[in-house]
């Protein structure tokens, strides 16, 4: 049986220690984990999610589409300017068209 002075100081004692341990099973848990958190952060980072491939189209997208427009403003300015007898504006147009028919569909 367990002496009565003992016993109070195991009532004291034992609290005390489990407050002690928190820390250090809190690191230890840290420690544990860390290498599945470093994994899955390698992964996250080395994938490319649905919506992160979405937007780097739609930007492709957006980008070919400004460019094409300002392809074929020029080659309208160009085309009226031959039409009027300039002859580097033809030049410039044939030009201006080669780069539209290159640059394709999006």
């Amino acid at each position: 049986m367990i002496r009565p002075a003992l016993r109070s100081a195991l009532h004291i004692a034992l609290p005390l220690g489990f407050l002690a341990l928190g820390g250090c099973i809190s690191t230890v848990g840290k420690v544990v984990t860390a290498p599945v958190r470093v994994a899955s952060s390698a992964v996250d980072m080395a994938t490319t999610s649905q919506s992160e491939a979405d937007e780097k189209r739609g930007r492709k997208m957006r980008e070919h589409d400004e460019k094409l427009g300002k392809l074929q403003r020029q080659y309208q300015r160009h085309l009226k300017e031959c039409d009027r007898g300039d002859r580097d504006a033809c030049t410039k147009a044939r030009d201006d068209y080669a780069d539209i028919q290159n640059l394709g569909p999006a």
